[in-house]
Order: structure tokens, then C-alpha cells, then sequence
């Protein structure tokens, strides 16, 4: 009973003090969404990249040439490397039984045409019929090419949602033929849209068999790649040793020598991402939060006049028999009542103005668990930290001399 007594003179005092409580409320409001907005658009990003990430399957591993690198001497290291080569493929196949599919896989920029219309560097890539096996990619008209396009070399094209969009308009393209690079193609298939990432379409590519693309565009070099299917998750590490030990038998690297290929998961690029962000999004954070510490400061002096205020009131209430304690509570709970109230309105404010942000980049997010416990943890932290010295301070005044407060 005492505590709801506390609460309902704690928001007496904030409805009979409304200007003062409003710019307190300002002050935190403007705290709280600079830091939510931080911290939404931040979340939003890489919860989009996690989603693009995700097409490769949590089995799915690539082999290439060039890995991740920070560093220009790692990169120049790199160069040394040899390029990988087809006949791997079959030494794969052979080599590892924990592989459940192999695809090898290789891209170029160039334009494609059909009728007066015209698309400039878009990525024309060959792979084997089994790609979709391994990479989460969903058609939505027609089909992907198959083995026997790839034996006999047809000239088929599965395209994305943009470049159906660009040549083709509301017609259906199935059937219908287009120019790659100046060579004659039937569409055989449009892949389902997946939208667009930092402004830059996912959807404006072409796929085409892998022993096509090597006839038009020649050998890949540097931009063969090998995308694998482990057999299961628990064995995508055994899968993974398995290469290693082919490829590094096959490029003839020495046992104390690291290997001079890179091998990469969807975790494993996610994770490197974070690593070269986190410094950046920590200090983007840390800005930020200093509007929310000014916003804390306004809090506690403006709870420090309202002491100064309400000193003669103070007394009379330990006149008639308040304690310490209750005397801390009540101005605690008006400085956690204005803190979280603004946090609130922070909280959503700083989604919709993330949400904005993040739109001029064609990314989209959502609400998440982690941002709006980070609002309200926030806020009663704010209310807690600069709340504090003022409460006790009013708690710790003498009733005499308060009483005779002019």
C-alpha cells in the first residue's frame, strides 16, 4: 500500500509540474532515439546481410582463390597464389565421400540485349545443373538448365527478376530469346525476386550451363570458384578437411605451409564482417549515447530544482512520519515514471526514423527483441543513474530545518 502511495504522489508531482516534466521528457526522448536509431539501423543492416547470407545453406562451403583479407600485405601474399583448376572437380568427387555436391561456378560482366534494350554489366555466371541443389535459390517461372544443357552446350538463360523485368516487361519470357554478350539465348527461367541490398539489385543476373559459359567467355582463372554441399551439418567440418587434404595434394603444398586456397562458410564471412565493423557500429553507439547522457544531466538538474522547490514539503511529509526510504522512493519514481515514458516514445521514434534510413538503401527491418530491451534497459538505467542523487539527497534533509524553508 505504502508503494502505491509513493507512485500516485510521484505522478501527482510529474501532472502538477507539466512544462517541467515535459522538457525533462524531451531531453531523455532525444536521448533514447538518437542511441535507438543506432542501434535499429545497425541490427536491420546485418540482420539483412545474415538473410542475403543465408541462400548458401548452413552446409554449404566455397572454395576459391582469394579469401577475406584486412590487409594489403595478406592480399599481395594472395597473389601469389596459383588459380584453381577444373580438373579438381573430378579428384573432388573421387576424394571426398562427405561432399554430397560439387558445383563448380564461374562469372563475368557483360551486356545483354533484347530488342532496342539494352542492360550494361550484368553478371552472366556458369555453373553446373546442380547449383540449386546446393544454393538456396527459388525460381518462380520455368526451371533451371540441366545436365543435358550442360553436356551439349545449349545456349539457355535463367535470369533474374530484374533483367525479366527490364527486357521483358509484363510479357512472359519463357521461350523467348535474348543477346549475351553479342550470343543468341532462350530463357528458360526466372528466378523469384530477392530484392536489393545497400541500393544495388540482387536480382540482375543471368545463369547459364557452365560448359556454355566456358566456350563464349573462355577459361575462368581467377574467377573459378567451387561451391560444396556437405552431407550433413554435423560433418560440414569433416567435409571441409577432406578438401583441404585434396586440393592441398593437388596444388602440391607443403605440410608446414598454409593452405593457398580459401575455403568460406556463410558463418564464417558473417563473422568476419562483424569483426571489421565492430569498432565502427561501437563508435557509432558511443556518439550517439551522448545526447543520452545530456538528456540523464537534464533529468538530474531538473529533479534537483524540484527538490530545492519542495524542501518545506519534504519536511511536513517526515513531520507526520515518512521515512528516509519513502522519501528516496517517491522522487525515484518520478525520475523512472519521466525516463521511461520517454524511453518509450524513444524507442519508437528511433524505429521509424531507422526504418526511413535504412529504406534509402532498399533494406528493410523490423522490430527486434534485442533493440527494444536496449530502449527500456536504457531508460531505467537513465532514470536510475541520474535519478539517484536527487532522491537522496531530498531524503536526507533535516524535517526541522526543512519545515522552516522559506
Amino acid at each position: 500500500m505504502i508503494t502505491v502511495s509513493l507512485i500516485r504522489i510521484a505522478l501527482s508531482a510529474l501532472w502538477a509540474n507539466r512544462l517541467r516534466s515535459g522538457l525533462t521528457l524531451l531531453g531523455v526522448i532525444i536521448g533514447v532515439t538518437s542511441v535507438m536509431t543506432i542501434i535499429s539501423a545497425l541490427e536491420g543492416m546485418m540482420g539483412a546481410i545474415e538473410e542475403d547470407l543465408a541462400v548458401l545453406g548452413p552446409t554449404t562451403f566455397i572454395v576459391q582463390r582469394f579469401g577475406m583479407t584486412t590487409s594489403e600485405a595478406e592480399f599481395l601474399e594472395m597473389l601469389k597464389r596459383k588459380p584453381l583448376n577444373l580438373d579438381a572437380v573430378d579428384l573432388l568427387e573421387k576424394g571426398c565421400d562427405l561432399c554430397e555436391e560439387i558445383c563448380p561456378r564461374s562469372g563475368a560482366q557483360t551486356s545483354i540485349k533484347r530488342g532496342p534494350t539494352t542492360m550494361r554489366r550484368v553478371y552472366v555466371g556458369g555453373s553446373t545443373a546442380n547449383m540449386l541443389d546446393i544454393v538456396d535459390m527459388e525460381v518462380a517461372q520455368g526451371r533451371f538448365h540441366s545436365h543435358e544443357d550442360d553436356t551439349y552446350r545449349r545456349r539457355v538463360a535463367f535470369i533474374g527478376d530484374l533483367v525479366r523485368e527490364e527486357l521483358f516487361g509484363p510479357t512472359d519470357p519463357l521461350g523467348k530469346s535474348i543477346r549475351i554478350g553479342g550470343q543468341k539465348y532462350t530463357v528458360c527461367g526466372v528466378a523469384k525476386k530477392r530484392g536489393s541490398m545497400f541500393g544495388e539489385s540482387q536480382d540482375d543476373f543471368v545463369f547459364v550451363p557452365f560448359s556454355t559459359h566456358l566456350k563464349q567467355f573462355g577459361p575462368p582463372g581467377d574467377r573459378l570458384r567451387f561451391m560444396i554441399k556437405a552431407v550433413s551439418v554435423e560433418r560440414l567440418e569433416d567435409a571441409q578437411d577432406q578438401v583441404r587434404m585434396v586440393l592441398r595434394s593437388r596444388r602440391h603444398v607443403p605440410f608446414d605451409k598454409p593452405d593457398d586456397f580459401a575455403m568460406m562458410t556463410a558463418d564464417s564471412i558473417l563473422d568476419f564482417l562483424n569483426q571489421i565493423t565492430r569498432a565502427f557500429r561501437l563508435a557509432l553507439v558511443g556518439i550517439s549515447s551522448i545526447s543520452l547522457v545530456v538528456g540523464g544531466i537534464v533529468v538530474m538538474n531538473i529533479m534537483m530544482v524540484s527538490v530545492t522547490e519542495r524542501t518545506r514539503e519534504i519536511g511536513i511529509r517526515k513531520a507526520i512520519g515518512a521515512r528516509q526510504k519513502h522519501i528516496m522512493l517517491q522522487f525515484l519514481f518520478e525520475a523512472l515514471f519521466t525516463t521511461l515514458s520517454g524511453g518509450l516514445v524513444g524507442i519508437v521514434l528511433g524505429f521509424v526514423v531507422a526504418k526511413s534510413l535504412v529504406g534509402m538503401i532498399d533494406m528493410q527491418i523490423s522490430p527486434s527483441a534485442f533493440a527494444i530491451v536496449s530502449g527500456l534497459a536504457i531508460s531505467i538505467g537513465v532514470g536510475v543513474i541520474f535519478g539517484l542523487y536527487p532522491a537522496m539527497k531530498a531524503a536526507r534533509l533535516d524535517p526541522i530545518k526543512a519545515l522552516s524553508y522559506e
